[in-house]
């Protein structure tokens, strides 16, 4: 059996999972490549992401900040909070709008609020609507074509609304993605482009160097917190807009994962994560929302991947 054989025993209707492997370009190992390995599923269907949208917002923001539209210390959010602290969910905003519930940096409050904070400044700054800026500024330049914000009324809906919902307040709670705007959960696209937003993240062309390495470090470390959907930890590892494994465990990736893998998962049954140690990435869409099935499936399946698909 091979590794994304696994996908057809997953418990829903419709899956579609890819592989990417990342590695040197040519012999004169100059520059990495991410190219896609193997897929399982249909690549075209629109599922839709939830809060793997965040990982978009924050290329967007990113893209501002190498701009000069903003910076990463420009306050934001709550007294004390900057942009920094908001992309790494460190601002103290709790899950859903309304006061923070922290004092910035005191805690690791998964915070949809916090996203829509980011897009608003974003609006505020570069005098363009949010939909406009990601669009032009992350979406089309990765030829992410068929990813949508609202996929209209023919789109039946692929993943179910019950399940598990992979959220936390702080200390501790439920949270769902069906309050948050366009920047923490607005999205709707197929597994080719969820791949290319991979690609970006592992091998980024749209940022530098420099600003992917800030962004896949840990930020403001040693931070407790918890992880949607899998608990609180008293180092809860986040970059700028993606979740860092580090120790995590339980976790949504696999057991064979390096610390230093990065990705993020919501709650419709998406996720992507990069192992740069490995030099494997894995993305997956599903018709059906997070739940316990995710938890049991998705770490067995990176495994696999590891195991199958790793070089030397």
């Amino acid at each position: 059996m091979g590794a994304l054989d696994l996908v057809g025993t997953w418990p829903v209707d419709t899956a579609a999972v890819g592989v990417i492997r990342i590695g040197p370009k040519g012999a004169e190992r100059s520059a990495p490549v991410a190219e896609t390995a193997e897929v399982v599923g249909p690549q075209d269907r629109l599922f839709p992401w939830a809060s793997v949208t965040k990982p978009v917002t924050a290329l967007a923001v990113l893209v501002a900040i190498e701009e000069g539209t903003l910076s990463l210390d420009l306050p934001a959010g709550p007294p004390g909070s900057t942009i920094r602290h908001l992309l790494a969910h460190a601002s103290g905003l709790g899950p859903d709008r309304g006061a923070p519930l922290a004092k910035p940096c005191t805690w690791r409050i998964y915070s949809n609020f916090g996203y829509d904070v980011l897009a608003d400044v974003l609006v505020q700054r570069s005098g363009m609507s949010f939909r406009d800026y990601v669009t032009h500024g992350v979406l089309h330049p990765l030829g992410m074509s068929d990813t949508v914000f609202d996929p209209g009324p023919n789109q039946a809906a692929s993943a179910s609304p019950s399940g598990t919902s992979p959220g936390g307040t702080s200390p501790g709670g439920a949270m769902s993605d069906a309050t948050s705007s366009d920047a923490a959960s607005g999205l709707w696209g197929p597994l080719s482009d969820l791949l290319a937003l991979a690609t970006e993240w592992a091998v980024p062309k749209l940022i530098s160097p420099e600003s992917h390495a800030l962004a896949i470090s840990v930020a403001f470390p040693g931070l407790p917190g918890v992880l949607p959907g899998f608990g609180r930890f008293d180092r809860c590892d986040w970059g700028l807009g993606v979740e860092i494994c580090g120790d995590k465990r339980p976790h949504w990736t696999g057991v064979s994962n390096s610390p230093a893998t990065f990705g993020h998962f919501g709650r419709s049954g998406s996720f992507f994560w990069i192992d740069p140690t490995a030099g494997l990435a894995c993305a997956g869409l599903a018709d059906r929302a997070f739940g316990p099935w995710a938890s049991a499936a998705w770490p067995a399946l990176s495994d696999a991947v590891l195991a199958g698909f790793r070089v030397g």
